[in-house]
């Protein structure tokens, strides 16, 4: 039987966090996600385009994460 766990709160921000960034470039753009990503960028100093494939990917990670945070303890 299996018995998840409430993930952890620095899993729970970097999933929501990947799916946001995920639906700012598919579904509808977000302003405040396109000026957090410029200044994540910025910081950085990287120039990574976030494109529809690699978006459709954020939305991907950020459902698995929350899955393996609520199914593995300690995540």
């Amino acid at each position: 039987m299996l018995r998840p766990n409430p993930p952890k709160m620095l899993t729970v921000v970097i999933a929501v966090a990947l799916i946001l960034v995920g639906l700012s470039a598919t579904v509808f753009p977000i302003d405040f996600v396109n000026q957090a990503l410029d200044i994540v960028q910025s910081t950085f100093g990287t120039d990574i385009e976030v494109t529809v494939e690699v978006a459709w990917l954020f939305l991907f990670a950020g459902d698995v994460l929350l899955i393996i945070g609520s199914l593995l303890p300690g995540i």
